[in-house]
């Protein structure tokens, strides 16, 4: 009982904790990018374009992100790196998109924004191909 309320934490903990969100979270990221890039050529014409770069630019931007930096952080590869186009498109989608929106449409945008923040701090762990390279 006293170890369900100790602060203490071991190394596995933590490395099995960032391969976690890592999983998670890319994952749900990839599931929302993945029809955009299959419908790229419909929605070019119609998607928000809050940077002022132009529909299809912005769309790109977007499924550049979703789809293709979520992969690198499931697979925990170029984990920081991957993580900085999808802090930036949360970040967009949370200060630009939904600005004006309610709390419970800007929860999904604030918890992957977290997230990818404390990916981009911490990094992938040690369950990653960043570790395998990093030896």
């Amino acid at each position: 009982m006293r170890r369900l309320f100790s602060a203490t934490f071991t190394n596995g903990t933590v490395h099995f904790s960032l391969l976690l969100l890592r999983l998670v979270f890319g994952g749900l990221m990839l599931t929302h990018g993945w029809p955009m890039l299959m419908n790229f050529a419909s929605l070019s014409h119609k998607f928000a374009d809050p940077l002022h770069v132009g529909h299809t630019v912005s769309l790109g931007m977007v499924v550049f992100a979703e789809v293709f930096c979520s992969v690198f952080i499931i697979l925990g590869l170029l984990t920081r790196l991957a993580a900085i186009p999808l802090v930036v498109c949360m970040s967009v989608a949370l200060f630009m998109i939904h600005a004006h929106d309610t709390i419970d449409v800007k929860e999904k945008a604030i918890a992957f924004l977290a997230v990818f923040v404390v990916l981009l701090f911490c990094g992938p762990g040690k369950v990653s191909f960043d570790s395998l390279i990093g030896r």
